[in-house]
């Protein structure tokens, strides 16, 4: 009767010890990778969402302008005197100062 526990036993320890290294992998990826992604995307989201009227950007193309309207997510972006875009609002890169606009 003991040597049919131990015959029992033994094998799944095997798949305990097979998986284990394959656990650990999905640890180290989540902390390394997938969760730093996720904590840059929803900082990206917030950012995305504080955008206002008279926000000076710069858009992911390199445009420099300020936004004079926000409709959705649509921005309507001025570039020059009398010259306005539609931007989508995942278009946008990041704010900027007057400092570094000149």
């Amino acid at each position: 009767m003991h040597t049919v526990l131990a015959a029992a036993a033994a094998p799944q320890s095997s798949v305990v010890q097979a998986l284990l290294p394959f656990v650990v992998m999905l640890v180290i990826f989540y902390f390394l990778l997938i969760r730093p992604q996720q904590k840059q995307q929803k900082e990206r989201q917030q950012f995305l969402a504080s955008l206002h009227k008279g926000d000076k950007i710069v858009t992911v193309g390199g445009i420099y302008g300020e936004i004079v309207q926000i409709k959705d997510d649509i921005l309507t972006l001025r570039i020059a005197d009398r010259v306005e875009i539609r931007l989508a609002r995942a278009g946008v890169a990041r704010r900027v100062n007057e400092k570094e606009k000149e």
